[in-house]
């Protein structure tokens, strides 16, 4: 949560956060830079209504209240009104309350924004079980973006190697293999044609090392 106290909010621009970022405090900085934020509810949230708009709840939206906090402690903390939301999410079935500082976007908009940040955590969830990734090299954001991208890069050739040959092993065995193959003149589909070894789950899933040695350590 400390990494809220560095970041400069971008007057205008929406930060989509989980509710392990529950803090009213640092929330009512994002708004007093007039930034907007949305964010899940705590089921213990002191919340008080002071109105309800009308909803169309065929598109899931369940509720859509203008609230205050009603701590001792919270209200003070963020002593502004917020908008909060209950949304049905029509694929899992789930029920979840968001909560906003922006009351002009439809309340649709507010949970389809929530649905598109498990997006990128998708993408993030997906990074680390198929690239491997040893160590960061540089701290920029030039030099982490150049990096994810080469990860990205490698594990795509190597996907579209196995279609164009046709081999039938999974990425993750044809990577273990390459690993150790890296610096012997042999065509590619001759490692794989004569191989036979159990194919392993991607479970667990490695990229090569962005920077390896000859021995592999």
């Amino acid at each position: 949560m400390n990494i809220l106290d560095q970041l400069v909010f971008e007057p205008g621009a929406f930060y989509i956060m989980d509710r392990g970022y529950l803090d009213y405090q640092r929330l009512y900085g994002i708004h007093q830079s007039s930034a907007f934020f949305v964010t899940r509810t705590k089921r213990n949230s002191q919340l008080g209504r002071r109105r309800s708009n009308p909803v169309d709840r065929s598109t899931g939206v369940r509720s859509d209240h203008v609230v205050v906090l009603t701590g001792p402690t919270v209200s003070k903390e963020y002593p502004a009104v917020l908008r909060r939301i209950r949304y049905v999410d029509p694929d899992t079935k789930k029920r979840l309350s968001f909560l906003t500082n922006n009351f002009t976007l439809p309340a649709l908009s507010i949970a389809l924004l929530y649905k598109l940040r498990w997006q990128v955590e998708l993408f993030f969830k997906w990074i680390k079980q198929h690239l491997r990734i040893k160590a960061f090299y540089g701290t920029s954001d030039n030099a982490t973006k150049t990096q994810v991208w080469i990860a990205i890069s490698t594990y795509i050739l190597v996907a579209i190697v196995k279609k164009e040959l046709k081999i039938t092993h999974s990425i993750y065995t044809i990577l273990q293999i390459l690993s150790v193959s890296l610096f012997e003149r042999t065509p590619i589909q001759s490692l794989f044609s004569d191989l036979v070894l159990p194919d392993f789950k991607d479970e667990f899933p490695k990229q090569l090392y962005l920077c390896e040695s000859s021995t592999g350590q």
